[in-house]
């Protein structure tokens, strides 16, 4: 691979698109755990039980924000590493 041609209209789209399949599946996830977590803090309020397992319904949501956003910087991490390796490339 080359480094890409950031002036020409074209091959910027295709870049971008390129880019956009880094770690497309992380990223899906993240934001899934992101939202369960809006849905785990919303279901006691909705008639849920309060209490899933050993902890709180919300305890439960705390949990799956975090996972989900550290899911989330990984993918950002990889894909700016991704983007900086392509920058680095000869031209």
């Amino acid at each position: 691979m080359s480094r890409p041609d950031l002036t020409d209209a074209d091959a910027r789209a295709a870049y971008r698109k390129e880019l956009r399949g880094v770690a497309r599946w992380p990223r899906t996830l993240g934001l899934l755990c992101v939202f369960a977590s809006l849905g785990l803090w919303a279901w006691p309020q909705s008639g849920g039980p309060l209490v899933l397992g050993p902890l709180a319904t919300a305890s439960w949501g705390w949990i799956m924000l975090a996972i989900g956003w550290a899911i989330l910087l990984w993918a950002i991490v990889t894909r700016i590493r991704y983007h900086r390796a392509r920058m680095d490339e000869p031209g």
